[in-house]
């Protein structure tokens, strides 16, 4: 079993986080492995949707489908994936600190089958390394638009 979880505090209010997170078109903009997202139902986020993910890991391209089995829009979303030797299933949470404010929590829960068994410790050190970078960009992202925003306003 591979179970790995990040806390991230971000200077941005709730919904504008839950909101970039949340939509897989911003997945390959923060998330360092992830190279492309391509919806395989209607492009809107609702439980069903699926998803499907190309990343680039240890030198190779995995393919994979996400399907959505829960989300509260601004509050949480949960996604799995079943196909493959490693099913995964990832849940976002934001939490209100302030009015602006949020901490997001990321965690990856993961049955390795087959011969990605015996890989399950190289994987979760992977997966936890990858989780303190790619949160990390996910709070540049949004608090340096937040000071491109302001400088703006500022200077009109």
């Amino acid at each position: 079993m591979v179970d790995v979880q990040s806390e991230t505090v971000i200077d941005r209010p709730c919904p504008e986080v839950a909101g970039y997170a949340a939509d897989p078109d911003n997945a390959p903009r923060w998330y360092k492995n992830i190279a492309s997202a391509q919806w395989r139902t209607a492009k809107q986020l609702q439980v069903g949707s699926e998803v499907a993910f190309t990343a680039r890991f240890l030198g190779r391209d995995l393919d994979y489908v996400y399907r959505i089995t829960e989300l509260v829009p601004g509050e949480k979303l949960v996604m799995r994936t079943a196909q493959g030797p490693f099913p995964m299933r990832t849940t976002y949470t934001w939490t209100d600190l302030d009015d602006r404010t949020t901490r997001m929590t990321l965690r990856n829960k993961g049955e390795p089958r087959g011969f990605s068994r015996i890989l399950a410790p190289f994987l979760a050190l992977m997966m936890r390394l990858a989780m303190q970078k790619d949160p990390k960009q996910l709070k540049t992202i949004l608090e340096s638009t937040t000071l491109e925003s302001n400088n703006r306003k500022g200077m009109s």
